[in-house]
């Protein structure tokens, strides 16, 4: 048995045809329709998407579990946070690094101080945030 969508009353009765589907109007509301299920994925699937995300999963991945496109699964996951995360309020602190000495003495001496080289950064201290520049030995 049909439903109508606007007032979920089981009096509906057929209504002609629109591009080869059945309408059918509800006789309560007068509503004309001619859907009968209801459109999208169910709030599992969108509930599964964003765990899944939360595992560690890839958006190919989740979509291909999903049985959607991989932007559709973006977008519930991207929903899903906006709708259940708030946004994070700057709190004023910035990180600022200082390269005193080793600045000048690259720029004089290019070739003999490694230039060209891979550099990395390594965080020597969590709470006073200082970074120390590491090369690889010549």
């Amino acid at each position: 048995m049909y439903q109508c969508p606007k007032c979920q009353s089981e009096r509906v009765v057929p209504n002609g045809s629109a591009a080869g589907k059945p309408k059918k109007r509800g006789q309560q509301c007068g509503y004309q329709f001619t859907r009968t299920t209801p459109r999208g994925k169910p709030l599992q699937t969108k509930m599964l998407a964003v765990l899944l995300s939360l595992s560690g999963l890839s958006m190919n991945r989740i979509a291909r579990l999903c049985g959607v496109s991989a932007q559709a699964a973006l977008n519930w996951i991207r929903a899903c946070a906006h709708a259940h995360d708030e946004q994070p309020k700057p709190d004023g602190t910035a990180v600022i690094v200082e390269l005193d000495e080793m600045w000048h003495d690259i720029k004089k001496n290019g070739t003999s101080s490694g230039s060209g080289k891979r550099w990395m950064l390594v965080q020597v201290d969590c709470w006073t945030g200082n970074v120390a520049a590491v090369t690889t030995p010549r």
